[in-house]
């Protein structure tokens, strides 16, 4: 943790400069710390062209250190479907895909790299094989390239939003319509760097279809499947908290915690994925079922509602 109040001599600087300044770092890695939510100026978030007061008080908590590269460890994983081009799998809930700050170890990469012993270097070295990425709470389908080539075919496919994608969702809130939409772009959140929001100047092109499975009026919970039509991060979530309708246990984009369903996740599952095979251009799709505390929860639902 860096600690620093600012001086006379530093009073009216740029937030970045007057941090790069007292903890001896470069100003891009300040930039880093800040928009990634690391650096409060008196406790309070603060952002790189923020103009510094004496008697600030500013905090920086700068990410580990990672390691060169990922390492290969024994983890279980449910593979799907598997060739000399892809590995296909199911990711649990609570499994983060990448190494990363505060993660740099236990993930699903390194987990791939024990159980696909030629993956390493794949399309970088703390991100072999990826291509896209689930968040770490939420459950279902992923496609992980084993050969370079296999890998800038699929992240075409992606960036063209041609890759099928469907997801499943409990949400608080019962709307009267069995479907709807959602198109509003997707950036930064303009106070909170951690998070995303449709709130802003500077987002991205967004849409979002979903439709009703299942309705919970005694519990004031929906079932619903929802489609992403483009790959903005933390997409579905943002989109249907903006639309009344936030996941149920995610505690960023609604108000998480384990209350009535038992989940301590956001209630997300990534049910179906359906690509053309980057070698064959056979077109694949691949389905994980329902995770079971996502199961288990629509069964706790269920039975609070009257017979039919």
């Amino acid at each position: 943790m860096v600690r620093f109040v600012v001086g006379e001599d530093e009073a009216g600087s740029r937030l970045d400069l007057a941090l790069a300044s007292a903890s001896g770092v470069s100003r891009a890695q300040v930039r880093r710390w800040i928009e990634g939510g690391r650096v409060r100026i008196n406790s309070r978030t603060g952002r790189p062209a923020q103009r510094v007061r004496a008697g600030d008080r500013l905090e920086a908590d700068p990410p580990q250190p990672l390691t060169a590269a990922a390492v290969p460890e024994a983890i279980p994983i449910q593979v799907l479907y598997e060739d000399e081009d892809l590995v296909v799998v199911d990711k649990p809930a609570g499994l983060v895909v990448h190494p990363a700050p505060g993660h740099p170890r236990g993930t699903l990469v390194n987990a791939l790299l024990h159980h696909c012993a030629d993956l390493a270097g794949v399309g970088g070295v703390l991100r072999p094989g990826i291509v896209h990425r689930l968040d770490r709470g939420t459950s279902g389908v992923m496609v992980i390239a084993k050969r370079d080539a296999a890998h800038h075919a699929l992240a075409a496919q992606f960036q063209a939003h041609t890759v099928e994608r469907v997801y499943e969702a409990i949400v608080r809130g019962v709307p009267g319509a069995d479907a709807g939409r959602v198109d509003r772009p997707i950036g930064r959140h303009p106070r909170d760097r951690k998070r995303m929001s449709v709130r802003t100047r500077s987002g991205r092109e967004a849409h979002t279809a979903w439709r009703i499975r299942e309705r919970f009026p005694v519990s004031g919970y929906s079932w619903l499947a929802a489609r992403p039509e483009t790959g903005r991060t933390h997409q579905i979530r943002v989109h249907l908290a903006c639309a009344g309708l936030p996941i149920a246990g995610d505690a960023v984009y609604g108000r998480g915690g384990r209350g009535r369903l038992g989940l301590d996740r956001p209630a997300l599952h990534a049910a179906l994925l359906g690509f053309e095979h980057p070698a064959s251009g056979e077109r694949l799709r691949f389905e994980a079922p329902l995770a079971e505390d996502f199961a288990a929860a629509l069964e706790r639902l269920r039975s609070r509602e009257p017979r039919r």
